[in-house]
């Protein structure tokens, strides 16, 4: 077995060494783009030795601006079945292929069921799936003569206002819940308690994905990427005091000091003037939550129309909210009813 090689340096020593020589002498005035993108641990720079397991092969895909059927099958004939002691696949286009060959067109149509020629809407960019957009604009691109890092470049994150409306959508997913930590657990329902604590650090650390402008990938590799992130290294042992608190009030400190943080993140983002976060108690209850008035003072700053209309309609975020029932590309459509106006 050869020694274990990341496998997106391993895609461009197989598009150097074998790809592009192939490429060169048959297709010398062909335009085409070579990256690695899409599907794959290896794609987010995550993989290691496990990866190597299944579907982990020395892989590139090729982006044409118009297909040629020619340019697969010489590949198909001319690749060896086996670079740098693996194995490949060189069928032309598959799952599986260790070469596949594309229009940018119809890959991001598959990706994402839009044209990438055409206007990117408010409702568009809601019913994209998170985790798809950290896979296409990460990974890296070997050669591009056919234009797919302008289309990355595009994707590369939010529109100011979309970005704006989901910081809005974030934090509300955290207010109406962050005082439900004690009100469970003042009844001696501590799991409940670390239950809802528990969402409230997924909740948190999407907020902090959202506020360093980086895609969340999906849930194998969150807690990897967030720990990646600038706030990672301070955030992590104060989120873990809080799925680790065997008591409410343990737990409550923790989310507070959390909270504390991601404030003085969203200061230092400078959206809004600053904000000073409040530890508040509820009522005569026996709860402290952390406070501060993010919602409204970020939704002040959105003027995109289309937005704003999106958020009178439908204050609770994207796509990825409901990801879980309707994920395929071709199931957008029916997603885009959502963010309609009436």
């Amino acid at each position: 077995m050869a020694d274990f090689v990341p496998g997106l340096e391993l895609s461009r020593l197989f598009y150097t060494e074998a790809v592009q020589p192939i490429l060169g002498s048959k297709f010398p005035v062909l335009p085409y783009s070579a990256a690695l993108i899409g599907r794959g641990s290896e794609v987010l720079g995550f993989d290691d030795e496990v990866s190597t397991d299944h579907d982990w092969k020395p892989r590139v895909l090729l982006f044409l601006r118009e297909e040629d059927p020619a340019v697969g099958e010489t590949l198909r004939r001319e690749l060896p079945t086996e670079f740098r002691g693996r194995s490949i696949d060189v069928a032309a286009r598959g799952v599986l292929a260790s070469v596949e060959v594309h229009t940018i067109g119809g890959y991001f149509r598959d990706a994402l069921n839009i044209d990438v020629d055409g206007e990117i809407t408010a409702d568009d960019w809601l019913t994209f799936p998170e985790q798809t957009l950290r896979t296409l604009t990460a990974g890296a691109v070997h050669h591009d003569g056919a234009g797919l890092q302008d289309v990355r470049d595009r994707l590369a994150f939010y529109p100011r206002d979309v970005w704006l409306y989901l910081l809005v959508a974030g934090w509300w997913r955290v207010h109406p819940e962050i005082n439900l930590v004690g009100r469970t657990g003042s009844i001696g329902d501590e799991l409940g308690s670390a239950l809802i604590g528990a969402r409230l650090v997924s909740d948190l650390m999407r907020l902090c994905f959202l506020m360093e402008r980086q895609y969340a990938p999906y849930s194998k590799w969150f807690g990897t990427a967030f720990a990646r992130l600038e706030c990672g290294p301070e955030l992590q042992p104060i989120l873990a005091e809080v799925l680790h608190a065997s008591t409410w009030q343990e737990r409550e400190s923790a989310l507070n000091t959390a909270y504390e943080k991601l404030g003085a993140m969203h200061n230092a983002l400078q959206l809004t003037e600053p904000i000073t976060v409040g530890v508040e108690q509820m009522w005569d209850r026996p709860f402290k939550v952390a406070w501060a008035d993010y919602p409204d003072l970020l939704a002040a700053q959105i003027q995109d129309p289309a937005v704003l209309s999106i958020l009178k309609r439908w204050p609770v975020g994207p796509v990825d909210q409901f990801r879980e029932l309707l994920w395929r590309p071709h199931n957008r459509t029916r997603l885009l009813r959502v963010f309609e106006a009436e």
